[in-house]
């Protein structure tokens, strides 16, 4: 017998690369981690790792046991949702990752539908970069994906993972609402009146921004990646002046004058006093809810969906 939790512990493995990496997602030692992975080549009766210096490497039959580990723990989980209840009435609990600007808006809205009408059925959620929600996904720490296409429609085909549509969104250019930020006004020559740069004006070209000092989230999220290749498809490198965390101060910087920068428009939040101008060439992302295959049957995941999809339209 295969026990599920040490599959479990196999398939972070598979995913996350390292005993370490795996005994802090589990919330354990890595000594036992290593000890449950034993457990569990004895009871698979074949050779699963190997060692790669410090590292443990899975062989083939690990990686094999790996694809299927997910597998096994959807179907199970599947079986306890419908001894539990039934399609009209879904219980249980499902976990939804998002990226920021989803996750303050129609996911929050799901979530608030979903906890009136199917009181059941507990919705957790987890903040994540499109960069890493489908990765989470894989490994089982989230049940739903609510991610983003890079804006040129490049995201990777996996028979592993189904995509539900969700919406569009485009990208727009963000300024204060009086003044842009150019790479003069580092050295104490002043904002440039945002009309001089096309601000305000209807679609903007973004290579007319190349001399603007920019913002951005940190280097390794979508947002990051969005700015750079959207810069050089205009022709120049942006001069980024300033990287964040999160949206909100760099929404902020953009406000004060000091940075522009490019966002999806449902990150636009309008506290902030700032100007969305479309762009000349437009660009938009597509978001869409992922889910593993094995698990899409699954009532409670069926409902979430189906109230994502409501929320987002």
């Amino acid at each position: 017998m295969l026990d599920p939790w040490r599959l479990k512990l196999l398939g972070d493995l598979a995913a996350l690369g390292t005993v370490r990496a795996v005994a802090q997602a589990a919330h354990l030692s890595p000594s036992t981690v290593s000890q449950q992975l034993a457990v569990l080549e004895r009871e698979a009766g074949a050779r699963l790792f190997e060692r790669a210096g410090r590292r443990l490497r899975l062989t083939d039959a690990g990686q094999t046991l790996a694809r299927h580990a997910r597998t096994i723990l959807d179907q199970m989980e599947t079986a306890r949702a419908e001894l539990a209840g039934d399609a009209s009435a879904p219980a249980g609990r499902v976990t939804i990752g998002a990226f920021t600007s989803a996750a303050n808006t129609f996911v929050l809205a799901a979530i608030r539908r979903l906890r009136a009408e199917t009181p059941r059925l507990r919705i957790d959620i987890r903040e994540l970069d499109p960069t890493e929600s489908v990765p989470a996904l894989r490994r089982g720490a989230c049940d739903i994906a609510v991610t983003a296409d890079l804006f040129d429609g490049t995201a990777p085909v996996d028979d592993e993972i189904r995509h539900t549509p969700l919406a569009t969104d485009p990208v727009v250019l963000v300024t204060a609402s009086g003044a842009v930020a150019v790479a003069g006004a580092a050295a104490g020559a002043g904002p440039v009146a945002g009309a001089a740069a096309g601000a305000g004006a209807g679609p903007v070209d973004l290579a007319s921004y190349a001399g603007a000092l920019w913002s951005a989230e940190r280097p390794g999220t979508w947002t990051h990646d969005l700015i750079t290749r959207a810069c050089r498809r205009a022709g120049f490198e942006p001069d980024v002046t300033a990287l964040f965390a999160s949206y909100g101060p760099l929404l902020a910087h953009v406000e004060a004058g000091l940075s522009v920068t490019l966002l999806p428009g449902l990150a636009v939040d309008p506290r902030y006093d700032v100007t969305a101008h479309p762009l000349l060439e437009p660009l938009e992302r597509r978001i869409t809810a992922a889910v593993r295959a094995s698990a899409a049957n699954r009532p409670a995941i069926a409902t979430t969906l189906a109230a994502l999809r409501a929320a987002a339209a």
